[in-house]
């Protein structure tokens, strides 16, 4: 009897993904990870589960491709927006995902972006680079905004948003604002208080940004959002790009309509090399490096592999997406 076939998207997923399965199943990767490669095959493959980790929409093409085999599917983030929920529902297929495994890891790169654009990292690297590091007796150089005793507010109090309100009490802010869909009880155990989006925004000197994407959120940061911020706030997000319209924050950042932001996800990615936010010195930005610690990425693949495995016996899953 022929073993149940697993199609891994990307090849570099971590190879302690592959002593998740075991000799259960068979595990067949794909080498390239672009569309056309796998669309080319999982015709052929035909698989009965998906590990999906690659910058590729999962769509009715790729279901279709894969066949009505197909019993479940496992999605390497903790993000969903490049997922089709509703063909996925249609067809009846589970699908896992990874909400809170990278929590640390982002929470923690969340926060070096807030002391970073609030300390003018950027700037003073170029200073460095250009031979004008000025001598320190010179009061006014570089001063920047602390986050300590500050008002923070976090749009998206799940498990990222969560971990970095936790982290940040020990920098001994001042208040802790959060928004979304309802009150969090673990939130309230912090001291943080719901607010609405209007009331976070005007009132907040750190804006952290951890919410999905999706289209109700998509482009919220714009510039009717910029323009209720503080001109001394400073926006972080390590959560989409697509949440931010970087037209509005590149004018907002040259304008001095806000004092600084900390990126980790852009729109597009890779973010092109000629962008003009790279030309600014009040924005620090990491290429999505977020979840990219080696224990991390290897909580995630080794979830992914456990909810496959129940999803290809019809048990229930670990981490489900709720479709």
């Amino acid at each position: 009897m022929s073993l149940p076939r697993v199609f891994v998207s990307n090849h570099t997923v971590p190879e302690t993904m592959y002593d998740a399965f075991g000799t259960s199943v068979e595990v067949i990767r794909n080498t390239e990870y672009d569309r056309a490669s796998i669309l080319k095959l999982l015709p052929r493959v035909k698989p009965h589960g998906l590990f999906w980790c690659a910058g590729v929409t999962l769509d009715k093409e790729i279901l279709d491709a894969a066949g009505p085999q197909l019993k479940v599917v496992g999605c390497m983030s903790s993000g969903y927006n490049h997922v089709d929920v509703a063909e996925l529902k249609s067809r009846g297929i589970p699908v896992a995902y990874v909400p809170s495994t990278a929590k640390d890891s982002v929470s923690n790169v969340a926060i070096l972006l807030a002391l970073a654009a609030s300390r003018r990292f950027t700037e003073g690297r170029w200073n460095i680079e250009q031979g004008r590091w000025k001598n320190h007796f010179d009061a006014q150089w570089l001063l920047g905004q602390e986050i300590s005793d500050s008002t923070v507010g976090i749009v998206g109090f799940g498990g990222i948003g969560h971990a970095i309100a936790k982290k940040l009490k020990a920098f001994g802010i001042a208040k802790l604002l959060y928004t979304g869909h309802k009150e969090k009880p673990e939130a309230k155990e912090l001291g943080a208080q719901f607010v609405d989006q209007e009331t976070l925004t005007k009132e907040s000197d750190f804006i952290f940004i951890s919410a999905p994407l999706n289209e109700k959120t998509r482009k919220m940061c714009n510039a009717d959002f910029f323009s209720k911020m503080k001109n001394t706030g400073i926006l972080v997000n390590v959560s989409r790009g697509g949440l931010v319209d970087h037209d509005a924050l590149l004018k907002a950042l040259k304008d001095g309509e806000i004092y600084s932001a900390g990126l980790d996800v852009t729109d597009p990615e890779p973010l092109n090399v000629d962008s003009e936010l790279l030309k600014l010195p009040n924005i620090v930005i990491t290429p999505h490096i977020g979840a990219s610690t080696f224990r991390a990425r290897n909580a995630m693949g080794n979830l992914v592999a456990k909810n496959i495995l129940l999803g290809l016996k019809g048990e229930k899953l670990l981490t489900p997406l709720d479709i």
